[in-house]
C-alpha cells in the first residue's frame, strides 16, 4: 500500500503515543526536536510537525517557548474505572420523572455549555455535501418528494444500509430493511412486535433513559442487568433471570453502551445471541453508536451472529451523520411483517426527501470518509475530557474508559447528589445528565454522564474547572 502524508504522520504519532503509554516517554520528558524527528524516521520537517500536532491535539504532549515538545499525560493519570452495580431483586415499574426534562428540556439555548446532549456538535457534520444530496432527491425523486414512500421505505437508502452491512459481517439484502424515523422509531416498532402491556424487558443498568421512558410508554416493566464498564452485561445473571421474571425481550446497546460506554466483546455477543436463542427471547440490539469506534476494526454484532432472525438491529445516522434528517431504520429479522404492520398504523411512512437524501449521500461513498474524519476528533476529544476530569475533579473520582461512542460515566464520592450539583451547575451555564436519571432503582445519585461531542476549547476547559470547584465545595 501506498504510503501518503497522512499516513506517515498518523503512523509516527501512533509509536510516539505507544511509548509515552508505556512510560518509555515519561511525563515530562522532552522529545527530539522537529528536525531530529524528521531525520530518524525518514520523513520530511511537515511531516514531522503533523505527528506533534496530532499528538498536541490529544493533550499528550505540549510546547513549550524556545525549548521543544515535551510529554504532558498518560492514560495511566486516568482515575480509577466504576464498578459493576449490584443486581436488583425485582422488575420495576417505568417512572422517570421530571427530571429528565429538566435534563433536556430546551436543547436549543445558546447560553448553555452542554454535557448532556450525546450528539456531535454541528462542526463536526458534512452540512455542504449533505445540502448536494437534498438538492440532489429533490430533482430527481418523482413528484420532488412530495408524495408519501412506500411503508417499507426508500429503496435507495435501504439498498445502501444492506451495502454497510459487509462492515459488521452481515449479508442482508435491501428487503431485509425497514427504515424509520429516527432509531426511537425503530426501537418503538421492534419492542411493540416483541412484547404486550405489561410484558417485563431486560435493559442494561445504568440504562439509556430514552429507553426507560419508551418502556414507560409501552407499558413495560424493565428489569435492569448488571453491567460491566468494560465488557457489557452479566450473562450469567441474565441467564439464570430470564426464566425467574419470565422476560419477554431484551433490549441492550452492545457497542459503545449509553450511558457508560461500555463494548461487549464480540465471543460475548454470541454467547448472548446463543441464550436467547435457547430460551425464545427476542433481542433488541441498539448499534447506534457502533460506527463511533476508536480502535482499527468495527466491532461485530449481536446480529452477525443471529441465524434464526432473533435478533431485531436497530441503527441511525442520528449520532453521526445528520440528527435532523430523521433517518433510522431496523433489520428486524422474523419479525418483519409485525414491523410493517406497526409501522402502516403508527407513521404510515418516512420523511421521503431526507431519507432518499441519505441514501445518496451513502451511495456516493461520502460517509465513509466523513466517519473517518470524525473517530479521530472523537478520539481525540474524549481524551481531552477524561484529561480535564483528571485534572480538575477529586481524586477518589472514578471514570469510565469508552473505546467509541459519546459519552463517559463519572463516580463521584457518595456524598455528592449530582442533581444537587446540575442545579448548581446550571446557575453557572453548565448543563449534564444526573445519574439517577438512567436507572429506575434509589441509585447512581453520586453519578454522572458526561458528552465529549463537543471539541475541545478554552470554554470547555474552564467549564470542567468550574464543575471540579464545585464538587469540592459540595464535600465541604
Amino acid at each position: 500500500m501506498i504510503k501518503t502524508a497522512e499516513h506517515l504522520y498518523l503512523q509516527v504519532a501512533d509509536k510516539i503515543e505507544q511509548l509515552i503509554e508505556k512510560e518509555v516517554l515519561k511525563i515530562g520528558d522532552k522529545l527530539p526536536s522537529v528536525r531530529i524527528l524528521s531525520k530518524e524516521q525518514g520523513i520530511s520537517m511537515s511531516t514531522a510537525f503533523q505527528a506533534y500536532y496530532y499528538l498536541e491535539s490529544k493533550g499528550l504532549i505540549a510546547p513549550r517557548p524556545k525549548s521543544g515538545y515535551y510529554v504532558q499525560f498518560n492514560s495511566r493519570r486516568l482515575p480509577q474505572i466504576p464498578k459493576a452495580c449490584v443486581p436488583v431483586k425485582k422488575a420495576s415499574d417505568v417512572s422517570v420523572g421530571d427530571m429528565m426534562y429538566e435534563v433536556f428540556g430546551d436543547v436549543k439555548a445558546s447560553d448553555i455549555l452542554r454535557f448532556s446532549i450525546a450528539v456531535p456538535a454541528e462542526e463536526l457534520l458534512p452540512g455542504a455535501r449533505l445540502n448536494k444530496s437534498l438538492t440532489h432527491a429533490m430533482r430527481t425523486m418523482p413528484g420532488h418528494g412530495i408524495q408519501y414512500e412506500s411503508v417499507q421505505g426508500n429503496e435507495l437508502l435501504r439498498r445502501q444500509i444492506a451495502r454497510m452491512s459487509m462492515h459488521w459481517g452481515g449479508a442482508i439484502s435491501e428487503d431485509d430493511v425497514v427504515t424509520t424515523n429516527g432509531c426511537m422509531e425503530a426501537l418503538k416498532l421492534c419492542l411493540g412486535a416483541t412484547t404486550q402491556p405489561g410484558d417485563t424487558i431486560a435493559l442494561e443498568s445504568p440504562s439509556y433513559c430514552g429507553a426507560l421512558q419508551l418502556a414507560q410508554l409501552m407499558g413495560l416493566k424493565v428489569l435492569e442487568i448488571p453491567t460491566n464498564p468494560v465488557t457489557g452485561i452479566d450473562l450469567d445473571y441474565l441467564e439464570k433471570a430470564i426464566p425467574r421474571f419470565r422476560i419477554k425481550a431484551c433490549m441492550f446497546v452492545t457497542n459503545f453502551n449509553n450511558p457508560l460506554g461500555s463494548c461487549m466483546p464480540d465471543r460475548h455477543k454470541k454467547q448472548l445471541v446463543d441464550i436467547l436463542e435457547k430460551y425464545e427471547v427476542p433481542l433488541i440490539e441498539d448499534d447506534i453508536y457502533g460506527d463511533m469506534y476508536f480502535g482499527k476494526e468495527r466491532p461485530q454484532l449481536c446480529k452477525t451472529f443471529d441465524k434464526t432472525g432473533n435478533v431485531l438491529l436497530c441503527n441511525s445516522i442520528s449520532k453521526s451523520l445528520a440528527p435532523g434528517y430523521r433517518a433510522g431504520w431496523c433489520i428486524p429479522g422474523k419479525y418483519k411483517e409485525k414491523v410493517l404492520r406497526l409501522k402502516q398504523i403508527q407513521s404510515i411512512a418516512c420523511t421521503s426527501l431526507t431519507h432518499a437524501a441519505i441514501g445518496h449521500f451513502l451511495e456516493n461513498g461520502r460517509y465513509e470518509h466523513h466517519l473517518r474524519t470524525m473517530r479521530k476528533k472523537l478520539h481525540t476529544q474524549c481524551l481531552r475530557y477524561l484529561q480535564a476530569i483528571a485534572d480538575y475533579f477529586p481524586e477518589d473520582t472514578c471514570v469510565t474508559r469508552p473505546q467509541g461512542g459519546f459519552v463517559v460515566w463519572v463516580e463521584l464520592d457518595k456524598r455528592i447528589n449530582t442533581y444537587d450539583l446540575f442545579q448548581q451547575a446550571m446557575r453557572k451555564k453548565i448543563s449534564f445528565a444526573p445519574g439517577r436519571i438512567f436507572t429506575l432503582q434509589d441509585r447512581y445519585h453520586n453519578c454522572l454522564r458526561i458528552s465529549y461531542g463537543t471539541p475541545w476549547s478554552k470554554q470547555i476547559d474552564d467549564a470542567f474547572r468550574t464543575l471540579g470547584k464545585l464538587i469540592r465545595n459540595s464535600m465541604k
